[in-house]
């Protein structure tokens, strides 16, 4: 596997914000694309996306194969709980590794959860999806969506050999689609996927995000 940038590196974390204004709308209302309840939430926010991702989104999912569909786990994700679900990630991994500094603690809890100041969810830019069939079966892309590097034993990373043939021409298929539609890819989650946001900026040589964390929604 190619080296991987972590979203705690400087050179994400110091990348400008050039916040554009776009709304959130909601994926719900686009065709082509399914939206699974599993992180469902009272307000809805799980469903939602920037404007320009959305738009992007709903041309990935006219790009796939006939036959299949993408299915959206997560979208926007408000502040409060990307820091409840980093500090929970980052509280297992001390345990596991009590000799750990605070600042490789800090960088290993970024391999599969961003740090709240610049996490691409939290901005509405990012979203996790995988897969599905137009009957709504869901692929075998090797891992659960958001299993850890732990849980999966590093099958999670986009680029692992350690998937079946199958499950890794699924991820081609993902891939291929996404990124024609103009999205990046974080390199230790097959699932996730985003545009605006600071690393799309870094993988795509852009001076600055287009969006900075929502405040509302």
């Amino acid at each position: 596997m190619p080296p991987i940038i972590l979203m705690s590196d400087p050179r994400i974390v110091d990348i400008p914000v050039r916040e554009c204004g776009e709304p959130l709308v909601d994926l719900r209302q686009l065709p082509f694309v399914d939206v699974d309840d599993r992180l469902a939430d009272a307000a809805g926010a799980y469903a939602q996306l920037r404007e320009g991702v959305a738009w992007r989104l709903a041309r990935a999912a006219r790009l796939l194969p006939e036959g299949l569909r993408l299915l959206v786990t997560e979208g926007y994700r408000p502040l409060p709980l990307q820091i409840q679900y980093f500090d929970a990630y980052a509280a297992e991994l001390r345990l596991a590794h009590p000799d750990w500094t605070e600042d490789h603690l800090h960088r290993q809890a970024s391999r599969s959860l961003s740090p709240p100041d610049v996490g691409p969810h939290v901005a509405g830019a990012a979203v996790d999806l995988t897969l599905a069939t137009t009957s709504g079966t869901e692929l075998d892309l090797g891992t659960p969506v958001n299993a850890s590097p732990e849980e999966s034993d590093g099958a999670c990373y986009t680029q692992t050999d350690r998937i079946s043939a199958d499950a890794r021409a699924h991820r081609r298929t993902l891939a291929a689609a996404l990124g024609t539609a103009g999205l990046v890819n974080y390199p230790t989650e097959w699932w996730h996927w985003s545009y605006g946001d600071r690393y799309w900026a870094h993988t795509t040589g852009a001076d600055a995000a287009h969006y900075g964390p929502v405040t509302h929604g």
